[in-house]
């Protein structure tokens, strides 16, 4: 059965999920950053070999 009352540990937990969902997403954010600044990179190299 389960217990009645408040949630044992139930803000510790959601605390957690939430900072880990930060930092989930922060880490997909700068993947994201860096695959686009590569790109910007390399299409300005292309550019840059068809002008010479």
């Amino acid at each position: 059965m389960a217990k009645k009352g408040k949630e044992k540990n139930g803000k510790n937990k959601a605390k957690h999920t939430k900072l880990m969902n930060r930092k989930i997403n922060k880490k997909k954010e700068e993947k994201e950053n860096t695959k686009l600044r590569l790109k910007a990179i390399i299409e300005k190299a292309k550019e840059q070999g068809k002008a010479e």
